[in-house]
């Protein structure tokens, strides 16, 4: 497995070259489309607060930039957890006539996760700037939040692969699980101290990543520190899992596809 993945590096590369030059060659608005979605969801997000409909308790930083911030941390979980799925879905033709090492596809969708949120973090800081928010000495770690997040969603996206490719039922419920997934996410408000909805958030996998990776980035006080260690094992010993169970598939779904 470990030599399969060390093989596929420059193809990973190729393929990641050609999908983002295919990507944006056409578009007119380029690679402002990867900042559309996450920049739409917080404009609205803020407007609710700030017309009533939406009542948040106070926010260390501005709510606006706080918003964004959890808005980009979701978005980035989210085009991990989709990965795989899409990794099938755009290399059929290569997958049923060329051998090759699988793990290239998945590294290629990788790379377009961490493309678009270096493109979504250019965003980020603007709004920083424009709303003068204060950034602790602790953000020289956030990248390791940041890629344990990744690497959550990815590892999921892998288990999910297999089932999401024999049930079409499961494919298609997946829109409406992440959507009530993101309002279980405390991206709109912080995370709340009791209620059921407390309950629900804390049980989030997601919470402890987001919420420190956000808290290294501005206050520099990790609220669920021994969450975050704990789900990050957990994410490590999923994602190789998850690569086991992709490896073990993939033979019957290249058979689907031909």
């Amino acid at each position: 497995m470990f030599q399969d993945l060390f093989a596929s590096r420059e193809l990973a590369w190729r393929l990641l070259s050609r999908d983002i030059r295919a990507q944006y060659r056409r578009s007119f608005m380029g690679i402002t489309w990867a900042i559309i979605p996450p920049a739409l969801t917080a404009a609205g997000l803020t407007f609710a607060n700030n017309t009533g409909l939406v009542r948040v308790e106070e926010t260390d930083i501005p709510y606006p930039a706080y918003v964004m911030l959890g808005t980009i941390l979701w978005q980035t979980f989210l085009d991990a957890l989709n990965s795989p799925q899409i990794a099938i879905n755009t290399s059929r033709p290569l997958l049923a006539q060329v051998k090759f090492p699988h793990e290239a596809i998945i590294l290629t969708q990788l790379g377009q996760v961490l493309f678009n949120l270096s493109i979504k973090i250019v965003l980020l800081i603007v709004l920083f700037v424009l709303f003068k928010v204060s950034v602790s000495w602790t953000i020289i770690f956030a990248p390791f939040a940041f890629i344990i997040l990744i690497l959550l969603g990815v590892s999921i996206g892998l288990w999910l692969v297999p089932v999401m490719n024999l049930v079409q039922d499961v494919s298609r419920s997946m829109e409406v699980i992440t959507l009530a997934w993101f309002f279980l996410t405390p991206i709109a408000y912080p995370v709340p101290t009791s209620g059921t909805l407390s309950v629900l958030v804390k049980l989030n996998p997601v919470t402890p990543l987001l919420v420190t990776a956000q808290e290294l980035i501005t206050t520099g006080e990790l609220s669920q520190l021994t969450l975050f260690l704990i789900m990050s094992g957990i994410t490590l010993v999923g994602l190789v899992l998850g690569w086991l169970v992709y490896r073990l598939s993939i033979p019957f779904l290249i058979e689907r596809i031909s």
